[in-house]
């Protein structure tokens, strides 16, 4: 005796919502698309499958990779958070936009830096001369 098991993915694609049957048996998966329209309530999915799944038109059966057992979600979000710092999000077009937005983060944090430097030398100037001038009259 074979096992059998099904899944129902309800989605939006835009315009309309979509759902989609997966079928599998015997380490081979056959799936359908369904267009549902406005937003279906879960009663509605219900009756759906009662009454409509047996005249669904499920594709040919393709090979299915093994499901791996039950792993730990907290694991999981190491090993993902992991390699996310290891190789960073995106394409590479990406990674080079964040690299040359931090590049330019960086020249921007010097030349704040320096402008900041020349008033504070400028403000000392000025209070030198101002110090001079009061002891020039006298």
């Amino acid at each position: 005796m074979s096992k059998v098991s099904g899944r129902l993915t309800v989605f939006f694609e835009e315009p309309f919502w979509a759902g989609v049957f997966e079928r599998l048996s015997e380490g081979r998966v056959s799936v359908c698309k369904v267009t549902f329209g406005a937003q279906p309530k879960d009663c509605q999915v219900y009756e759906f499958v009662l009454k409509q799944y047996g005249r669904l038109p499920f594709g040919p059966a393709v090979a299915a990779a093994p499901k791996e057992g039950g792993r730990n979600p907290k694991r999981i979000q190491r090993e993902a958070r992991r390699q996310v710092q290891t190789t960073g999000i995106g394409t590479r077009s990406q990674q080079a936009l964040k690299l040359q937005q931090e590049q330019r983060k960086t020249e921007r944090k010097a030349a704040s830096r320096e402008r900041r430097e020349a008033e504070k030398e400028r403000r000392f100037a000025l209070k030198q001369q101002k110090k001079k001038e009061k002891h020039r009259g006298r």
